[in-house]
């Protein structure tokens, strides 16, 4: 390269560089990092839509701290390596105050150990192994949803109560399904001595062979299949599972299969009678939460589904804890997530200071078919809040210390 166009290049960086510093001393930038494409984009499109509702709402309302809020939205494709490089380039060079969001269990794995590293705080949305808060936890992530743990806890809590006894399982080949299923087996055999394991499926993720696995689960005759499948490999194995009769012959319990996103693209075809966790947001009677579903549709003309509530509530956190800090120094904002409260649609949660888990809860309930509405729906379902299914302090500790 020529000495003058070495000058000219030199110079555009320097004006890039200054014109995301300017954009940074006038707004609050939050780096949010999801699987917008792929296997997570049935999630994460009404997820985005959820932070665009709560991003309009706080600027509306003049911002916080004075200012207005900038989020600066990348893809991972769902790959964690995507996922670092973006949330390197996103404080180093667009000077956002924290990174958000990640779908993929994986994928956010991978970004909270790049935010250890780089003590930058990482407020995660949907990845739902335990090991993020636990295991591998630091004090520089969050997690809002509720994890595999607490899930596989309220699931077994309830499938405990019934006769089944000899199980399988079937689900994606990677650190959120081996974790969605292992806290529902072993706290089955707590709760069961007796319960025995047939069988064990672990498809790739979105290249699933439904004839395969389908034929080798009705090959062990089990009484009850566990489900950790969602997307696209769910819909191809309720399709094949259907013509073949397994929803006849077993009990079906689901982690994540009575979400909107998950069930509603099956129609008609949906299993029935599946004990599921989900999001009967048809069937909530909190005013609030009434509120905000008035809200979103009239802002996009849809229902939303459970990633436009995690999408809101992921945003209402972080005002709240910048609100609470008081500034956007990492360091403050650190110790502003300890205990934080926040005020949600579906009632205050809060994050708890051992671990950084917030307290919200999920729906678990049955499956049915509504042919007035044309898909299935949860009946029968009750809020389990976080705090009932949740380690205490001391475990935490324990969990964390590897002991």
């Amino acid at each position: 390269m020529s000495p003058r166009r070495t000058l000219v290049a030199l110079a555009a960086v320097v004006v890039l560089g200054a014109a995301a510093l300017g954009a940074a001393q006038t707004t609050i930038r939050i780096g949010e990092i999801n699987s917008f494409s792929g296997i997570g984009a049935p999630f994460t499109g009404p997820y985005w839509n959820g932070v665009q509702l709560a991003i309009d709402e706080v600027n509306a309302r003049g911002g916080v701290l004075g200012k207005k809020l900038d989020v600066l939205k990348r893809d991972d494709k769902g790959q964690p390596a995507e996922a670092v490089k973006h949330a390197q380039e996103l404080v180093a060079s667009e000077q956002v105050v924290l990174i958000a969001g990640t779908f993929l269990s994986n994928v956010g794995l991978a970004v909270s150990d790049w935010a250890k590293q780089n003590k930058t705080l990482f407020v995660a949305a949907e990845p739902l192994t335990e090991a993020l808060t636990w295991s591998k936890g630091h004090d520089h992530v969050v997690r809002v949803r509720p994890n595999t743990y607490e899930q596989g806890r309220m699931l077994a809590e309830k499938a405990g109560k019934l006769k089944y006894t000899k199980w399988a399982t079937i689900g994606p080949n990677y650190e959120y399904g081996k974790r969605a299923w292992e806290t529902f087996r072993d706290r089955m055999k707590e709760l069961k001595p007796d319960v025995q394991v047939v069988e064990e499926r672990w498809p790739a993720l979105g290249k699933i062979d439904a004839g395969i696995e389908v034929g080798a689960i009705l090959a062990k005759n089990p009484e009850a299949l566990y489900v950790s499948l969602f997307g696209s490999d769910w819909i191809t194995f309720v399709r094949e599972a259907k013509k073949r009769g397994l929803f006849d012959r077993m009990f079906v319990v689901g982690i994540l299969l009575g979400e909107p996103e998950y069930i509603d693209p099956l129609g008609l075809e949906a299993p029935e009678g599946m004990l599921v966790t989900g999001y009967p947001w048809y069937d909530i009677a909190a005013p609030a939460h009434k509120d905000f579903v008035a809200r979103f549709t009239k802002k996009y003309d849809k229902n939303p589904v459970l990633g436009s509530l995690v999408g809101y509530i992921t945003y209402l956190s972080i005002v709240d804890a910048i609100r609470k800090a008081g500034s956007t120094e990492t360091d403050k904002l650190v110790a502003a997530f300890r205990g934080l409260k926040v005020d949600t649609p579906i009632g205050p949660i809060s994050y708890r200071a051992s671990d950084g888990q917030s307290t919200m809860g999920a729906w678990v309930g049955t499956t049915k078919l509504d042919a007035k509405r044309g898909v299935g729906i949860v009946v029968n379902h009750e809020y389990v809040p976080g705090d009932n299914v949740l380690p205490s302090d001391d475990e935490v500790k324990k969990l964390r210390s590897g002991s």
